[in-house]
């Protein structure tokens, strides 16, 4: 089993919403990143993906996202975002979900060895934009975080998703990384970044946890190789 990620999709087949004006490397960049996944994706590996998949407001909105990625080779598992506001309960979102994808929300899942944990995250007291108002959402997360942690079915071989970066571009780290360093992940795997910010994220090795940001225009839209 290879296993991959990408993140950001922000798919609108089902509404109106161009990602160009973000970029001309916007420019029907589902295209780009369809070409790349089916020249490299099978069917045993799975797809990592940390949020940020559709545009759609509602859930019907984003079928047409959640099916075109669906159809492309692979296992899935998805991962909420901050866009993500279809994403309703989740009874809801798993009966509309095509076969072979997998919502990630406050548990983990196994795969050939590997546990893949998670939760979306938020800015961090590190921040420059953090207010009082984030503090709650904030210790929320991390709540959520480690619940997930908890439920790691191979505690010795953890790849996490954590939406927002978990640590900043001064390479400072938050609740979230001193949770992941607390139970043993070697691997995370972030996104939200985008545009000018791609330059100053960090990535790297920051106390024995490896970051890795996936935004889909971060990769030129092509899958990162994670195992």
């Amino acid at each position: 089993m290879k296993i991959f990620a990408i993140s950001d999709l922000h798919l609108s087949l089902g509404s109106e919403k161009p990602m160009d004006i973000f970029g001309s490397n916007w420019d029907r960049h589902w295209e780009k990143i369809e070409q790349d996944w089916q020249s490299r994706v099978g069917a045993e590996d799975l797809v990592l993906l940390p949020g940020d998949h559709s545009w759609g407001l509602k859930l019907e909105e984003a079928l047409p996202d959640l099916q075109f990625i669906g159809g492309l080779p692979g296992r899935k598992i998805l991962l909420k975002g901050n866009h993500d506001l279809w994403w309703q309960s989740r009874r809801k979102v798993e009966a509309v979900l095509p076969e072979g994808m997998t919502i990630l929300q406050n548990d983990a899942a196994g795969f050939d060895g590997y546990s893949i944990c998670g939760s979306r995250g938020w800015l961090n007291p590190g921040d420059e934009q953090f207010s009082s108002a984030d503090e709650k959402i904030y210790n929320r997360e991390l709540i959520r975080l480690e619940m997930s942690l908890k439920q790691a079915p191979y505690p010795d071989r953890i790849i996490a998703m954590v939406h927002y970066p978990p640590v900043n571009r001064r390479g400072e780290g938050s609740g979230f990384s001193d949770l992941l360093e607390q139970y043993g992940v070697r691997c995370c795997l972030y996104g939200h970044i985008h545009g000018q910010g791609l330059a100053q994220a960090f990535e790297g090795t920051l106390r024995g946890v490896r970051y890795q940001l996936v935004s889909a225009d971060h990769l030129d839209f092509c899958l990162k190789r994670i195992v």
